[in-house]
């Protein structure tokens, strides 16, 4: 017997009791439809799938609507008024679960505190998740106060915005955290694991007495290591693909301040070394210093900055003088301090208070003889200035983000010992893979390894297929994408938009081809377009044709709504526009949508807002072609006011293709019910061909809304209806009117008529 299904439309949950914990509200009647009960799990399709937990909405419920929280909206890749389909599911105990997070997160929770925060909620395979427990109906086992303490003890008090990505779980499916669930990050730590050899002064062991207790000081302890174990033997230089010039130079760095100190003193300077090594967090920094040292035969002790950030002032200082010491008291002449992540423990924006007493203790040991100390940092503009002068870190090496050849090469490498079958192209994969670091390909390659175990237990001599590796890209997302903006693409392609011939061809020439053909353009000696403007009435269906425009070309697109980047505050704005760009840029090929563009670039001069919205336009043309010129990185805004957008930025070099989305015609609107109503049973006296011919002024979004409420007026006939009759759409045309304003199309017809002559 076919499982009972509902297609419901997208509200965001307005209770901060909801939000992010996995919860979804339906009204009682379709809990009752669906034959569950309260805290079910119910299997969720938008433009991915997911599952989540059921309850009753609160208060004027209405029966066709589902309240979902912005996490949930997120890994459905749904937008509000959406459609999502609801069906009951049947959920497993989980036996393992295996999550990434940012860094602070992995560093600072141990497995067991992580198992209390997922402990009742339904976890699905490339969802995020947040930390916050499942404290609306704590199942068995949970403990949600010491969950909460431990959280905010080892995180501090960001750990509620805490967001991790679910990368595999046994079995596959939707499945349950619960009490024996063993929980593991995606770079192998994990519940029950036994205790490494803790034996003082052995080289290459980690410094602590347990790495599962709860308290920040032992996790602290565990982040000052010594590498110098042949068990932890970094890869040789010669594997460093993409790294080569930056090695290189660091080799001849360490050469001169630890080998060869008398030649730089008959020069008349001294040895002393500070690096500051930047590049997109993954890349490989870490590996890199660790490389160069060994091959150089100089030993590292490394200190993790966001482990000792979230110390007390007096126990952060004592915890970087103990690496200090460590580094300086190594047998060898040799040594490098080597702290990852640095902006954690000395931000730019309001420094801690032990900012001063660290930069005097690093200053201090860069003085000694045979010290030397680097800094990793994703967000090198974020770094305290007081750390680059002249007495501290006074060099700087910068890593790229692989390009498409030096991702095939990195793959060829990391698979190498695998066993492939022939049909494996790496060169595609590669293509795939734009904005992919070292991290993400090594999940990836685990991603795709689990699964061909999976396909294969019983063969003698498995092997990972292309299949495998392309699955593997469904859950394995890149770590520069890993926040709440992205647009989920959901399988879409331009092929999957109806109509719309001139718009497809316009957005292919102006966003895919300098993406793809950058070699034409440079040939031709002319610079490709930076950026479309898409405009059009309401409804039209822009974003969606974003969502397609994404999926055809394996972008990584960055969503954000115009109005989201405005901040009271001076200068955060036009902070949030330079982070937009920068990791744009640090995911190339890549897609900047800005929805509503004309809420953040209005007219200059024409606002109250004290001057916030004119920095912020000033901000956004300095991006589109400031002094450094964005590479692989296409700027797409839309609006339904053009008119109302700053005129500087329609000029050619930012905003210069201007794209119209005309309103739907007959055929095109024809088009559309088909498309909304593939999944919903239509009785045979139902002309969708004709329905459209009397649909004027009505726009897609209008279009979809006929469906679902002729759907949801079936259902209120009979929740055992099982078809759609002309009838219902006759009705459902009464409650769903056309939301087209003539004045407005005429508008924008005399704007677009304008534009093109």
């Amino acid at each position: 017997m076919t499982a009972p299904q509902i297609t419901l439309t997208v509200r965001h949950t307005p209770s901060a009791l909801d939000a992010r914990r996995g919860v979804v509200r339906l009204h009682p009647e379709v809990l009752d439809a669906l034959g569950l009960r309260a805290w079910d799990a119910v299997h969720l399709t938008g433009a991915r799938t997911s599952a989540a937990l059921a309850a009753p909405a609160r208060g004027e419920a209405v029966p066709g609507v589902i309240m979902l929280d912005d996490v949930t909206m997120s890994n459905l890749g749904v937008p509000e008024g959406a459609e999502v389909v609801v069906a009951p599911i049947d959920v497993h105990a989980a036996r393992t679960v295996t999550v990434a997070g940012s860094r602070l997160a992995s560093t600072a929770l141990n497995p067991g505190t992580l198992r209390l925060a997922l402990i009742g909620k339904v976890l699905t395979v490339g969802d995020a998740v947040s930390l916050l427990p499942q404290d609306l109906a704590p199942p068995p086992g949970s403990d949600v106060i010491n969950a909460r303490n431990r959280l905010s003890g080892a995180i501090g008090a960001s750990w509620t915005s805490e967001l991790l990505t679910v990368t595999a779980t046994d079995p596959a499916g939707p499945v349950a955290v619960g009490p024996s669930t063993v929980v593991s990050w995606r770079d192998g730590a994990r519940t029950g694991d036994a205790e490494p050899p803790a034996a003082p002064g052995r080289p290459g062991t980690v410094l602590t007495t347990s790495p599962h207790s709860s308290t920040v000081d032992d996790y602290i302890d565990a982040e000052i290591v010594e590498d110098t174990s042949d068990e932890g033997t970094p890869p040789p230089i010669a594997d460093l693909v993409g790294a080569e010039s930056a090695a290189r130079r660091l080799t001849e760095w360490f050469d001169l301040a630890f080998h060869r100190p008398e030649l730089l003193a008959k020069l008349g300077t001294s040895g002393r070394l500070g690096v500051l090594l930047s590049g997109p967090e993954g890349v490989g920094k870490a590996t890199l210093v660790r490389s160069v040292a060994h091959a150089e035969d100089v030993q590292v002790v490394s200190l993790a900055a966001p482990s000792v950030a979230v110390l007390e002032p007096n126990a952060a200082a004592a915890r970087v003088r103990e690496a200090v010491q460590r580094t300086a008291g190594q047998a060898s002449a040799a040594a490098v301090l080597l702290i990852t992540d640095i902006d954690a423990l000395l931000p730019a924006t309001q420094p801690p208070p032990v900012a001063t007493v660290v930069l005097e203790e690093l200053s201090a040991a860069l003085g000694r003889t045979g010290f030397a100390l680097v800094a990793t940092s994703a967000h090198p503009e974020s770094v305290d200035p007081r750390l680059r002068g002249a007495d501290l870190l006074d060099r700087e090496l910068a890593l790229s983000l692989p390009d498409g050849k030096t991702r095939t090469e990195l793959l060829r490498m990391l698979l190498r010992d695998v066993p492939l079958e022939s049909d494996v192209e790496l060169g595609a994969i590669a293509e795939r893979t734009p904005g992919f670091v070292v991290a993400d390909l090594i999940a990836l390659r685990r991603d795709a390894a689990l699964r061909a175990a999976l396909r294969q237990r019983e063969a003698d001599e498995p092997r990972i297929a292309q299949q495998d590796l392309l699955d593997a890209l469904d859950t394995v997302r890149p770590i520069s994408m890993s926040t709440s903006d992205t647009l989920a693409t959901g399988g879409l392609s331009l092929d999957d938009v109806g109509d719309m011939t001139e718009v497809k061809q316009s957005l292919t020439e102006a966003v895919l081809w300098p993406l793809r053909y950058p070699d034409s353009f440079a040939r031709l000696g002319v610079a490709p377009p930076r950026g479309v403007l898409l405009y059009g009435p309401p409804g039209g269906g822009k974003t969606f044709l974003v969502r397609a425009l994404a999926g055809t070309g394996a972008l990584n697109v960055f969503a954000v709504k115009g109005a989201e980047l405005m901040d009271k505050w001076v200068g955060e704005s036009e902070r949030a526009v330079r982070e937009l760009f920068r990791r744009a840029a640090e995911a190339a090929p890549s897609l900047v949508f800005l929805d509503e563009i004309d809420a953040l670039a209005p007219r200059r001069g024409q606002s109250s807002d004290s001057g916030v919205a004119d920095r912020v336009v000033a901000a956004l043309l300095t991006e589109l072609d400031g002094v450094e010129p964005m590479r692989e990185v296409v700027v797409l805004g839309a609006t339904n006011r053009p008119e109302l957008i700053d005129p500087a930025l329609l000029r050619p070099g930012r905003l210069e293709r201007l794209v119209y989305v005309p309103p739907p015609d007959a055929e095109a609107r024809a088009d559309i019910l088909r498309a909304t109503s593939k999944n919903t049973p239509l009785a045979a006296d139902v002309d969708l061909d004709q329905i459209a011919s009397t649909l004027d002024r009505y726009s897609a979004a209008d279009c979809a809304a006929l469906i679902r409420e002729a759907a949801l007026t079936a259902m209120r006939e009979s929740l055992e209806a099982t078809e759609v009759t002309a009838a219902h759409l006759a009705k459902a045309r009464e409650a769903v009117r056309p939301s087209l304003d003539p004045a407005q199309l005429a508008a924008l017809a005399a704007y677009a008529e304008g534009r093109a002559t």
